[in-house]
């Protein structure tokens, strides 16, 4: 799995449609392939999957917060590699985490909550893009 690089490239996927959304989070995706752009011409790839991470510090003030989900969007989407293959994903926060109920970047609250809504995110990716499930 690579990560989205470029400015170009985000805003290549942001275009595309949002597939999936969760309390916190919207996952947008865009078939690579079929439509090969200026944004993807230099990228040697080999139908691996993109990804990218947009965290508005509008809604994720500490950096300390942006890193620890950046960490889990990156992993979550490395279980899911094999069926999202072609494809380019930016996970895109949507809204804060209450400092609240989360009061800590590292706290095991947090991080399962991550992992619950991305799982769902990626797991809606697989049964929405049909070229996924072949792969």
């Amino acid at each position: 799995m690579r990560r989205l690089q470029t400015r170009p490239q985000f805003q290549t996927v942001l275009a595309g449609p949002v597939i999936a959304k969760s309390p916190h989070f919207a996952l947008h995706a865009r078939d690579w392939e079929s439509d090969p752009g200026t944004a993807f011409a230099r990228v040697p790839l080999s139908g691996e999957p993109l990804i990218g991470a947009l965290l508005p510090k509008r809604w994720a003030k500490r950096a300390v917060t942006r890193n620890a989900i950046k960490r889990q969007v990156f992993a979550v989407a490395d279980q899911f590699q094999s069926q999202l293959v072609r494809f380019a994903f930016v996970v895109r926060l949507r809204c804060a985490f209450d400092r609240t109920d989360f009061p800590s970047a590292s706290s095991v609250a947090l991080k399962g909550t991550l992992r619950l809504e991305l799982s769902q995110l990626f797991a809606i990716a697989v049964t929405r893009l049909p070229a996924a499930r072949h792969a």
